[in-house]
């Protein structure tokens, strides 16, 4: 793939995101509320409980395009720290922060202004004290290494143009012992990438989903064990709604352990300057300060 399509993709996408995070901030202003951004049933807010969405500013669950609920798999405990990739308007974090409760804290991690505004505007309504939002993208986490309990992600990584940096970010951020909770697009083993392609678009998350076993092998790569990926539903022919789960190991080989150095941060409220972390507030944007594993200035 050229790096002038990898840049195109990234542009798709993110436009995609950032005008469904438009629509729900105008619908929002309407009297009666905002409309769920269109999708399909396989997609979107049915996906969750109904006590779950009516606990949540409508603007959150408006904003839900995944395949998945997360949160139902990643068996969140009191005060464990929790990172969601591709936060968007962030149900997920704040059905998280539910779930940790006030010892723990959830963290989103999106790469689109739009839906970083919309999320914290969500985090407010919700009353929400335990949230941080960061701006950055999946493929260079702006958090040092060893910090995190629990990745969760909803029909993300499918979008991603460098999976395999997504693993080796996620495997460096987790603690040893960490695991992910992720719901994504998987594809039949049997489906080579153009047979993908025809069955969806890329911001549709088909064409970029990998096959069974190209995950598999990708989660193993990065150094993750125990890997589990379990078909939910179907999304297309061929195509399905997954849940994956695989495990940091608590002694980290030296090979997987390869690129996976502390950073120099400033702690888990991610990168900051010394100004910044003197305000620390408890619901926030914080701008990745450089490309990837923080290194914040002292």
């Amino acid at each position: 793939m050229s790096e002038q399509t990898i840049t195109d993709l990234r542009e798709t996408v993110r436009q995609r995101y950032a005008a469904a995070a438009q629509k729900i901030t105008e619908d929002g202003t309407a009297c009666c509320g905002p409309e769920p951004v269109e999708v399909d049933e396989n997609f979107g807010s049915t996906l969750y409980a109904a006590d779950e969405r009516d606990a949540l500013p409508a603007e959150a669950v408006a904003a839900s395009l995944g395949c998945g609920n997360p949160t139902a798999v990643a068996e969140l405990r009191e005060g464990e720290r929790v990172l969601d990739l591709g936060s968007g308007g962030g149900i997920d974090v704040l059905l998280s922060a539910r779930r940790v409760g006030p010892t723990g804290k959830a963290y989103g991690l999106d790469m689109t202004d739009e839906m970083l505004g919309l999320a914290l505007a969500n985090a407010e309504k919700a009353g929400a004290a335990n949230v941080e939002f960061l701006k950055g993208a999946i493929e260079a986490i702006p958090l040092p290494a060893h910090t995190i309990d629990v990745v969760i992600s909803n029909c993300v990584i499918n979008l991603s143009v460098d999976k395999p940096a997504v693993f080796a970010e996620t495997f460096r951020v987790l603690k040893p012992g960490g695991r992910i909770g992720v719901c994504d697009v998987v594809a039949d083993d049997s489906l080579a990438p153009g047979q993908r392609a025809e069955r969806g678009d890329y911001v549709g998350c088909i064409a970029g989903a990998l096959s069974f076993a190209e995950y598999r092998a990708g989660l193993e790569a990065a150094g993750f064990t125990e890997v589990e990926i379990t078909p939910t539903h179907a999304v297309a022919d061929g195509m399905h709604s997954a849940i994956v789960r695989a495990i940091k190991p608590q002694t980290v080989t030296s090979s997987s352990a390869s690129g996976q150095a502390e950073s120099a941060c400033c702690g888990v409220s991610a990168c900051c300057t010394p100004a910044e972390r003197s305000q620390d507030p408890a619901v926030t944007v914080t701008e990745a300060k450089t490309a990837s594993g923080c290194g914040c200035q002292s």
